[in-house]
């Protein structure tokens, strides 16, 4: 890899709209077809629709939407109006919307009456005005293309807070263009594609899925849903081609009797915020013959990370894969070298793909954001996922887990993922959350919750899982859910589950 492969020359991000044909469809909804000539008149009449609320250059502009037109429009829009966009998940409550208002320093919210009238007194900080998104302008006078220098800060997207309290990654006009040129690049997305955009677009990729296409000349449908059967009809009502999803998500999908005419329009697959197991791997497979399946690994810091060639996902699916577009991946000991092959380490993301830093929280960006190791090609500053992965003699990727989540029993240190694994792969589990809990013998004992994938077979999974893992990996304690508590993204939500069940039979 050279630099000039992972550094080509970005525009800012309101340029995505001259990427398409002007007769070719952009974007679908409910108000009807947008091709990218109306795609570009839009984004432009929002910009001068923001540039005349008073708004100075680098102001933080919230939005607390659905997939409207307008949320699809707001990223490119403030851009160009030389703002900074901070999307807000429409699915969080009121306290946690006053405190990503408060932490950004928002002077402008924009929401339906609905969401607005949820805020209580106290939640609207002091000089951030609250504008119901019916008196967005998307007609009329425009402002055309800006020339924001690719570094500027052009949005700040906020984590779940799934582990504490959201914190907002600081992203540049470059990160969001060089991110869509990469998935553009690696899924082959083509100008026929249409993708249904089924993820929060506050979400990183949830946002990348319109940026994606739209630099590939594609189209895209925003698309919430109540049920999982509804993505299934409106992947055949819009002719869908693309979707990405997480994997609960995708479980969801695969428990579904599909139609093979419509399981068979979908092309491009893939899949974000966490592994999936390799059942239901085979099971997608099995469902979408028609589909390429693309299994990748990420972090908002970086935006992604990795991704494995769907040509190899039968021979390796417990593979994360190879460097994507523009990335630079590296394995470190703890020593700081480079791990030799099979060696344990962490994954540290160099290259143009690196965020900014977390918003006015310089000691937490000191502790993820350092130089990158000496033996790095690309150097700069660098991404320290804590995670830990390891690099086979062919240069393919495998998770390990994460140093925080790792299971510390009887002197053993044991990856969520590998119980967890183990539960899904004996057929009565759908989906599983395994953690430790404190034990004055173990150190920790393992605490395993599961959602069934039919029946519940207590005793069932528990001579399976005896069958397959080392005793020192057996839990102490299953729990069955019909439902697991999930974050906004839809991605479970562990902290919530250690808090819920943690202490179950404790």
């Amino acid at each position: 890899m050279t630099k000039e492969l992972i550094n080509p020359q970005p525009s800012p991000i309101d340029h995505l709209t001259s990427r398409g044909e002007p007769g070719n469809p952009a974007l679908a909804d409910k108000a009807g077809m947008l091709d990218f000539a109306g795609l570009e008149a839009a984004v432009g009449a929002l910009a001068a629709w923001l540039a005349d609320q008073g708004l100075g250059e680098g102001d933080r502009v919230a939005s607390w939407l659905a997939k409207t037109r307008l949320a699809c429009l707001m990223p490119l829009a403030a851009a160009r109006a030389g703002l900074v966009h901070v999307p807000v998940n429409p699915l969080l409550k009121h306290a946690q919307v006053a405190h990503i208002l408060a932490d950004s320093g928002a002077k402008m919210l924009i929401a339906g009456q609905s969401r607005l009238g949820s805020l209580e007194a106290g939640d609207l900080p002091v000089g951030c005005a609250a504008i119901d998104e019916k008196e967005a302008r998307l007609a009329g006078d425009v402002m055309p293309p800006s020339a924001q220098d690719p570094q500027n800060l052009a949005a700040i997207l906020y984590t779940s807070g799934s582990t504490g309290r959201p914190k907002g990654v600081m992203l540049s006009h470059a990160n969001l263009w060089l991110g869509a040129v990469s998935v553009a690049r690696y899924l082959d997305i083509a100008s026929q594609d249409r993708t249904l955009c089924v993820l929060p677009l506050s979400f990183d990729y949830g946002q990348n899925q319109l940026f994606s296409s739209w630099y590939a000349g594609a189209s895209v449908v925003p698309f919430d849903y109540l049920v999982p059967r509804d993505v299934m009809k409106a992947i055949g009502r819009h002719d869908a081609t693309v979707l990405a999803g997480v994997p609960p998500l995708w479980v969801q999908l695969a428990e579904l009797e599909w139609e093979p005419d419509i399981a068979a329009k979908l092309r491009i697959l893939t899949n974000s915020g966490g592994k999936m197991p390799v059942p239901l791997v085979r099971k997608l497979r099995e469902t979408f013959p028609n589909a390429a399946l693309h299994s990748m690994y990420g972090l908002t810091e970086a935006f992604r990370s990795t991704t494995l060639d769907p040509a190899l996902l039968d021979m390796m699916p417990e593979s994360i894969g190879k460097a994507i577009p523009l990335a630079e991946i590296m394995v470190v000991t703890g020593e700081g070298a480079e791990a030799a092959p099979e060696e344990p380490g962490e994954l540290v993301h160099a290259g143009p793909l690196v965020a900014q830093g977390y918003w006015q929280d310089p000691e937490r960006t000191a502790r993820r954001f350092k130089p990158a190791p000496a033996f790095s090609e690309y150097g700069g500053m660098a991404v320290w996922s804590g995670d830990t992965v390891v690099r086979d003699a062919e240069g393919f990727l495998r998770f390990v887990g994460r140093d925080d989540a790792m299971i510390k029993t009887a002197g053993n240190r044991i990856s969520p993922s590998e119980i967890e694994d183990a539960a899904i792969a004996s057929g009565k589990v759908a989906e599983a959350c395994a953690f430790g809990v404190p034990d004055e013998r173990l150190g920790q004992a393992i605490h395993l919750v599961v959602r069934p994938s039919g029946a519940e077979e207590d005793e069932a999974l528990k001579r399976f899982l005896k069958a397959e893992l080392p005793n020192f990996m057996q839990p102490s304690m299953i729990v069955w859910q019909k439902e697991l508590p999930r974050n906004p993204n839809g991605k479970l939500d562990r902290t919530a589950i250690e808090e819920q069940f943690g202490t179950v039979g404790g």
